[in-house]
């Protein structure tokens, strides 16, 4: 799994993507997120085709929505999905949301994993006590968990508890909607270490071990983002970006997402 990928909430279906997705992969990102929600996968897959790079050089990921879920409707959802994408299976597929259903849900995962056409099952948007939950109840443990993840939000015990469980943390929104551009600190180490602000938090994102995805339609914005791997944090400046620590999330509170139910 690439450590960093290229995400695409948003991101319109047609052209928008089909275009960002192909510049992305030209830069040489080989790790696409997409997912049912979206309504681009099909432009993603477009892109893939279109870009001339070979399947199994490239990591896909989708995701199953709420409305999905269970046994039944998520085997249906993985197949669609892979209708759309133009394959015959996925790298990584997950449970977008946790659901009152997450355990129906995931044994179709399991299913899916144990006859190969998905080579890593994982969930989205799950907290400790959703986790905990999920395990009860699971044959093979979740390999990744896709959270809400930058300096504001960083979630220090969920982090824990998916190192302890050998669950890989990856970021959604880790440029925090454009938030992180506002943020006195991000500014001088921008200056300090000659790089942008994004390139700061999307390092800052691998030096504290967790996959990044972030997203942009703009061919210089994708080239930047990819630009992270000739610096290095220095462990005093990791430490100064992890005391901005507020607890402030962007998106959905998983646990209010959970008690709405399937919507």
């Amino acid at each position: 799994m690439p450590l960093l990928g290229f995400g695409t909430y948003k991101v319109e279906s047609g052209e928008s993507v089909i275009n960002s997705v192909k510049e992305a992969l030209k830069i040489g990102y080989r790790h696409i997120d997409t997912a049912a929600f979206y309504g681009n996968e099909e432009g993603v897959g477009i892109a893939i085709k279109e870009s001339g790079i070979k399947r199994e050089d490239i990591f896909l990921v989708s995701k199953v929505w709420n409305t999905e879920q269970g046994y039944e409707k998520t085997i249906k959802s993985f197949e669609d999905s892979l209708k759309r994408l133009g394959t015959d299976y996925l790298d990584l597929f997950l449970i977008h949301w946790p659901q009152p259903l997450h355990k129906e849900t995931w044994k179709a995962l399991e299913k899916l994993y144990n006859e190969g056409r998905v080579k890593a099952i994982g969930v989205s948007n799950y907290t400790v006590n959703h986790l905990k939950d999920l395990l009860k109840d699971s044959e093979i443990s979740p390999m990744v968990n896709q959270i809400e993840f930058h300096p504001k939000l960083i979630q220090p015990e969920l982090m824990d508890f998916c190192n302890k469980n050998n669950i890989q943390i990856e970021a959604w929104s880790p440029l925090m909607r454009g938030g992180i551009f506002k943020i006195k600190l991000l500014d001088e180490l921008s200056k300090k270490y000659k790089k942008t602000i994004s390139q700061i938090v999307l390092r800052w994102d691998l030096q504290m071990g967790v996959v990044t995805i972030p997203k942009s339609i703009k061919p210089s914005r994708i080239k930047e983002n990819a630009d992270i791997f000739d610096f290095e944090l220095t462990n005093e400046d990791m430490k100064r970006i992890n005391e901005l620590n507020e607890k402030l999330r962007c998106g959905s509170n998983p646990d209010i997402i959970y008690s709405q139910g399937h919507k």
